[in-house]
């Protein structure tokens, strides 16, 4: 069993996940649809964390006591989860760029390849914090240990496994500079990005929360990764990228923010624990990438193409729904 999540409070479990599930989908479409959203979401409530964060530093480095008891601090006080939260907004604030042509960073040829660049760094926070979590079982023979957060981490081969599969899912990143603006500007597009890479990314990326995050990952796992998910096979196609930069940013600011709703509330629910079900995670997210990663190889070859110059997926269903959602704009001459 992954969860705690069976027994008289059955339903209050499931009522916050499907709470966080909604409310993030609900979330992501206003960001996609609507400037004055974008703008609130992406801006607004950015600006109003780090003023928030960076009084609770002020107070904590004062030794007052406000601040050494809130929540924020006391849950969210890690390098991951600053490093996640802005390197998240970075990503919505590039892609909100390319979606509406904004300048020249907007329209330029280059810039097309920073969300494989944004999505890379993201992906590495998340190894690093997996080989953080390895050091303790390799170098200090902890098979478990107790973050700055005082949450409980397995440690072990858990690590490992999914630490690679993480730096494989990279390089399954495919068509880099193949990235546009839709033609009613409500997304930015990747059609090389399709049901191969968004699986193997969620399976990885959801034993990286179960393996470091497992206080959370019943909401930053399971449905913080489902949303856009299914926002992208039902009705978003070739906007998964987007959407999962949008979920994970209005995620992160919220939970930066109102930590008590995953650490002390009456929808808390944690991960099991169980070492033996974090590693047959590892090993079916090391598994998936694998698959896609030489998947991916196969339809290189197939179509003889460099998959990261160009793309590979081209030719199926999901590739051309998305590139039939394009601007009408000759990429090929923008500067």
């Amino acid at each position: 069993m992954l969860f705690d999540v069976w027994g008289s409070n059955t339903g209050i479990h499931w009522l916050g996940w499907a709470m966080v599930f909604i409310g993030l989908i609900v979330l992501n479409e206003v960001g996609r649809r609507s400037k004055a959203g974008a703008a609130i979401i992406f801006i607004v409530a950015p600006l109003a964390m780090t003023i928030y964060c960076i009084a609770i530093a002020v107070g904590v480095a004062n030794g007052q006591e406000w601040a050494l008891t809130n929540p924020t601090h006391v849950y969210q006080n890690s390098w991951f989860h600053y490093a996640k939260v802005y390197a998240a907004l970075a990503g919505c604030w590039g892609f909100i760029a390319i979606k509406y042509q904004w300048g020249k960073i907007g329209k330029a040829k280059w810039f097309r390849a920073w969300p494989f660049v944004i999505v890379a760094i993201n992906i590495m926070i998340a190894v690093v914090s997996d080989f953080e979590s390895a050091y303790h079982f390799f170098a200090l023979g902890e098979t478990t240990w107790v973050t700055s957060e005082g949450a409980t981490q397995l440690a072990g081969w858990n690590n490992v496994f999914n630490g690679i599969a993480g730096i494989i899912n990279i390089f399954c990143m495919t068509g880099w500079w193949s990235v546009y603006a839709s033609e009613d500007k409500t997304d930015m597009l990747w059609p090389d990005m399709t049901w191969v890479y968004i699986i193997a990314y969620d399976i990885w990326n959801f034993c990286y929360t179960y393996n470091c995050l497992p206080t959370h990952s019943w909401f930053c796992g399971f449905a913080l990764l489902l949303a856009p998910t299914v926002a992208a096979f039902i009705w978003n196609k070739g906007g998964w990228i987007q959407n999962r930069a949008f979920t994970l940013a209005i995620w992160c600011m919220f939970a930066q923010v109102f930590p008590f709703f995953q650490e002390q509330s009456i929808f808390v629910t944690h991960s099991t624990l169980d070492p033996n079900a974090a590693l047959v995670v590892s090993i079916l997210a090391l598994v998936a990438n694998v698959a896609a990663i030489i998947y991916i190889v196969y339809r290189a070859k197939k179509l003889g193409r460099n998959p990261y110059k160009q793309d590979v997926f081209e030719g199926t269903r999901d590739w051309e729904i998305a590139t039939a959602r394009r601007a009408k704009v000759d990429y090929a001459h923008m500067d």
